[in-house]
This record gives C-alpha cells, structure tokens and sequence, in this order.
C-alpha cells in the first residue's frame, strides 16, 4: 500500500523560509511523478509544483516560481519543497501527491493516484 508522509511544516514569519519534505513508502519513487498542492483556508486546493521521476521535468504555479523549489532525492526516497520569502498567503495546507511509471507532470489533481494527509503552513505578518 502506498503512503506519503509530509513533514517540514509550522509557523513562520513573513519573509522565512521553510523546507516541506514527503516520503513515499510501498512503490518504487525513482519512476513516479510527484507534485505539491496546497489548500488556504476556506479556499479550494491548488497546484503549487510538479517534478517528474527523473527530475527533469518540472513545472510551477506561475504566481509562486521563483520563490518555491521543487525537487527530489531518489536515493533519499524523498520530494522536498523549498518555499522562500513567505508571505502571509501563502498560509495552507501542502499536500503531496504522486502517480507511478510515469515520467512527465501534471497540474490536475484527478491525475494523481495517491496523496498525503498534509502538512501546515502558516505564515504571520
């Protein structure tokens, strides 16, 4: 059975950082296409990133490239999220999620197959 695992989360001033990590279990990682989502309060979830299984494909929430970072780790089993200069808005819940033996990206939820319970983020001004 597959599960990912977010951590990385908690309370930041405006202008942090944080690092969001996920941690697949139960399927090989190296061939699966992993992205993050997140969910603001009240709001709908949203696309933040997308990376392919080999890394060299990765795509972004136009608003949010520059100051977010996708990547992975295959031999580390790991996908990690950069966020840089916070701001308040950025306040949800990130999700990852991946699909498996794919090697290209998605921005739709439904393409996903497996998702994260989620991990906090909340940043103050």
């Amino acid at each position: 059975q597959v599960q990912l695992v977010e951590s990385g989360g908690g309370f930041v001033q405006a202008g942090g950082s944080l690092r969001l990590s996920c941690e697949p279990s139960g399927r090989t990682f190296s061939t699966s296409a992993m992205g993050w989502f997140r969910q603001a309060p009240g709001k709908e979830r949203v696309f933040v990133a997308a990376i392919s299984g080999n890394g060299d494909i990765t795509d972004y929430a136009e608003d949010l490239q520059g100051r977010f970072t996708i990547s992975r780790d295959n031999a580390k089993n790991t996908l990690y999220l950069q966020m840089n200069s916070l701001k308040p808005e950025d306040t949800a819940v990130y999700y990852c999620a991946a699909r498996y033996s794919i090697n290209t990206v998605s921005r739709r939820e439904g393409w996903y197959a497996y998702w994260g319970q989620g991990t906090q983020v909340t940043v103050s001004s």
